[in-house]
């Protein structure tokens, strides 16, 4: 009997953050007897029947540690496949301990551009570091398993759209320096776009850069629940992305999915978009031109080409079908 174990932050179906774990975990657990999910919180119900959910959450880290731990003790009793780690390195550090010496091999998902010593011996304690990219994982090491977003295309069907007005672009994400929102407010200014900017912040550096960008006259929408994205994404003609090197923005591929047109600045997206449909990270007067450009073109054949190819190497489906492979291989 195969069986897999996860471990992850969230287990919620409407988290604005992490929402996107729990079609992960479904399509998981169609490709395994049993998945047995360690979650720091969890929303009954959520998970299919042949996931074993326990939450480790608690008040103080060491009680989360303590909790964490006694539950994948329980776990890795009945010898499971692999452990997969989503977005915890620290996780994995704790874990080691007890799953290699048991033969239990070591699976962490992560995608960011940001370094730490903590990632690095994660990721070398690691059978294999799985990933959207090898540029989405900041160090070049041999485990690292490019496998795809894993896009929920039944929560971002398709659909056509027909809008005779002004373009109308999106910025949708954390509002972090790292997304560039400033190179976007005077490229739509520039081109003359209708130009919305919606997303949420939970850190101290988010809350500044939020106050910074109010500060020189900018508007910013207030985020809304995972299961209203969609619809926010059909009332638009193009989302545009300008995240730093290193980490490839889900959304834009939610995006493309749903057959929107995207402009997007990091190279790491060259296998979903074209070069006509990227643009230098600072560069204003680019994405301006770019902006203009896609006001004219036929984005619905834009849109299904962007669909087709989510559908062959961002789906879901394909993602868990990798994890599958990595873990039996």
């Amino acid at each position: 009997m195969s069986s897999l174990v996860v471990v992850t932050q969230e287990v919620d179906p409407e988290h604005p953050f992490l929402a996107a774990t729990v079609p992960k975990l479904r399509a998981l657990a169609g490709r395994f007897d049993e998945v047995a999910v360690l979650a720091g919180r969890a929303v009954p119900g959520a998970l299919p029947d042949n996931c074993r959910l326990c939450t480790y959450g608690a008040a103080t880290r060491p009680e989360r540690a303590r909790r964490f731990l006694a539950g994948l003790d329980r776990e890795l009793a009945g010898r499971p496949d692999a452990v997969l780690v989503h977005m915890i390195p620290p996780a994995v550090l704790l874990a080691a301990p007890l799953a290699r010496p048991r033969r239990v091999g070591l699976l962490l998902w992560f995608t960011h551009w940001r370094r730490s010593p903590q990632l690095r011996l994660a990721a070398r304690l690691c059978r294999a570091v799985l990933t959207v990219d090898r540029r989405s994982f900041p160090y070049a090491l041999p485990n690292v398993v490019p496998i795809g977003h894993g896009i929920d295309l039944a929560r971002f069907p398709y659909r056509a759209r027909a809008h005779a007005g002004p373009l109308r672009a999106l910025a949708l994400g954390r509002i972090s320096p790292a997304k560039g929102y400033d190179t976007i407010v005077r490229a739509a200014s520039l081109a003359g776009v209708e130009l919305e900017i919606r997303g949420a912040v939970s850190t101290a550096e988010e809350r500044a850069e939020r106050a910074r960008l109010e500060a020189l006259g900018v508007r910013i929408e207030e985020p809304i629940p995972y299961r209203e994205v969609p619809e926010l994404l059909f009332g638009k003609d193009v989302l545009v992305n300008n995240m730093r090197e290193g980490a490839l923005d889900k959304v834009v591929y939610e995006a493309a999915a749903t057959g929107m047109p995207v402009l997007a600045s990091n190279s790491g997206f060259d296998d979903l978009l074209p070069p006509e449909l990227r643009f230098d990270r600072g560069d204003a007067e680019e994405l301006a031109a770019k902006l203009r450009a896609l006001a004219g073109a036929d984005r619905d054949a834009i849109g299904r080409r962007l669909r087709a190819v989510v559908e062959e190497r961002h789906s879901v489906e394909h993602w868990a079908d990798r994890v599958a492979e990595v873990v039996r291989a």
